[in-house]
């Protein structure tokens, strides 16, 4: 059957699984100031984190709207999506809405909209088990199945190693934050249940952070290489 994955841009695609996987995005836009860029093949990603270190303004950013899932979805037969979770973007939501609307013109074709419950890695994990499905040859149902069960296990978690956007965003407050970034603290964060993000830990210095986020994955860690994407059991 025709397959097609496509994803928003806030995967972290390497050009090797793009490639292998055939896989297309729909861009995330980003205004940092008054700068704007296109998350897609052409960004400047030094003059865009240039931007981000040098502004005193939070980056904000806008999920692709509706139509650039609707034009891909125009050309294939069976699209199997990998969104932000929808706590974190409206990707979620504009995915659903274009599956809505070319139900209005294609009736006939298929569009399955995965909520990752996470972000960028996590979205990538995804991505690359329904491409290791499709090699596999499973039929449709198949891999929505063995998808939505590989989501329902995945956990995320992650180090941030610069506290300046969480302090720009307001979401940790600037005494706070300038005492933690002094002091080199780094929080180990994670997605919840509802595809939120909280903090699990922390600890001073990235070595040590790096230590607590190996430490929560061998607490979470039971059967981890039968839910690991790169799992070759089916």
């Amino acid at each position: 059957m025709n397959f097609k994955i496509i994803v928003d841009s806030c995967c972290d695609l390497t050009e090797e699984l793009r490639e292998r996987f055939n896989i297309s995005t729909a861009p995330l836009s980003i205004d940092v100031g008054n700068k704007h860029y296109i998350d897609d093949e052409n960004l400047d990603r030094d003059g865009l984190l240039d931007a981000m270190r040098n502004s005193s303004d939070v980056p904000k950013t806008a999920s692709p709207g509706p139509g650039p899932f609707l034009d891909l979805y125009q050309k294939y037969e069976n699209s199997f999506v990998v969104t932000l979770s929808k706590e974190l973007s409206a990707s979620y939501q504009n995915a659903v809405l274009a599956k809505e609307l070319l139900k209005e013109e294609a009736a006939d074709k298929f569009v399955k909209v995965f909520n990752s419950f996470s972000a960028s890695a996590g979205e990538t994990m995804i991505a690359y088990k329904l491409g290791e499905l499709i090699e596999a040859g499973l039929n449709r149902d198949e891999i929505v199945e063995k998808t939505e069960k590989y989501v329902e296990e995945m956990q995320t978690l992650f180090v941030l190693d610069s506290l300046d956007n969480l302090i720009k965003a307001g979401r940790m407050g600037k005494l706070k934050g300038k005492i933690a970034s002094f002091f080199n603290i780094k929080p180990v964060l994670g997605a919840t249940p509802e595809g939120t993000i909280t903090l699990f830990d922390k600890a001073r210095g990235s070595k040590r952070a790096i230590r607590k986020l190996v430490e929560k994955i061998g607490e979470r860690g039971e059967n981890l290489e039968k839910k690991s994407s790169w799992d070759s059991s089916l």
